[in-house]
């Protein structure tokens, strides 16, 4: 076992170290770490309200793409909480890449960690297109790529993380376990070109970097919690010392549906109930 191995064995959560990350199990888990943890609790509080606060005006249901650990809906009135699989924070499990929802039938779609689990973005996106009414809005928080995120997610994050990759997808693995942490800034910042060619209906209205420590010392979903909750604003402060060009390890992206035939804002279609 090298030495890094070793590290992140340490740092390991006790309650998820022996669970199957692919399990609903493990995402049911990850709930009580989210709500237990007071650090991460503040951060995830902090990511609602960012989200909230960008959901267009208007008719259209808002969907919000792996729901499971989280507590998005607390934040957002008749919210779609949904799943790759069924667990008990859910109303719908479903296929980010097949969305079982009526031509623009939706003003938003909000996620946070999921478009890096998603095996082929450009269907996703393809999808989310489709779903969207004119006006409405796909708002994610990611994993961003820094020179500093660089070493912080090859070396001591569980995920695949490939900022080299040239394509938009990744090879079919478990729900949760399959990804490239590095697959959203590929598409909005290093293909940002190949991306407007494509989703002529999409515009990037917003790419925020920001936090470069805060998930890192709260332990987020995997790790133990290695700060108290009262150093979230002390710790917050701090980062606005760095540039988040280099030292973000997250983003939040915003893309706005432009044009396009819109029609009524009505749910799930009947072929995918």
């Amino acid at each position: 076992m090298s030495l890094v191995d070793a590290f992140r064995r340490l740092l390991a959560h006790p309650l998820t170290r022996s669970l199957d990350i692919d399990s609903p199990a493990t995402t049911e888990v990850r709930r009580q770490i989210v709500l237990s943890n007071s650090f991460l609790r503040k951060i995830y509080d902090e990511w609602y309200r960012m989200i909230a606060m960008r959901i267009p005006a208007g008719d259209g249901a808002v969907l919000e793409i792996g729901s499971g650990p989280g507590f998005l809906k607390d934040y957002i009135p008749n919210l779609i909480c949904s799943e790759v699989f069924t667990c008990s924070n859910v109303h719908i499990a479903l296929d980010a890449r097949r969305l079982p929802f009526r031509q623009a039938s939706l003003k938003s779609i909000v996620m946070i960690d999921v478009m890096h689990h998603i095996p082929d973005s450009r269907a996703f996106l393809s999808e989310a297109d489709r779903c969207l009414r004119p006006g409405g809005s796909i708002i994610m928080i990611e994993p961003w790529v820094s020179r500093w995120s660089k070493l912080i997610y090859r070396h001591l994050h569980h995920e695949p993380f490939d900022p080299r990759s040239e394509e938009w997808t990744f090879p079919e693995a478990g729900p949760l376990s399959g990804a490239n942490g590095a697959l959203p800034w590929i598409v909005f910042e290093r293909d940002r070109g190949r991306f407007e060619s494509e989703f002529r209906d999409l515009t990037v209205k917003e790419v925020s970097r920001f936090m470069p420590f805060r998930y890192l010392v709260s332990g987020g979903v995997s790790m133990r919690q290695l700060m108290p909750g009262f150093m979230f604003r002390p710790v917050r402060a701090a980062e606005a010392l760095f540039d988040g060009r280099a030292w973000a390890m997250f983003a939040l992206v915003q893309l706005t549906r432009t044009s396009g035939a819109g029609g009524p804002g009505v749910a799930i279609s009947s072929r995918n109930r």
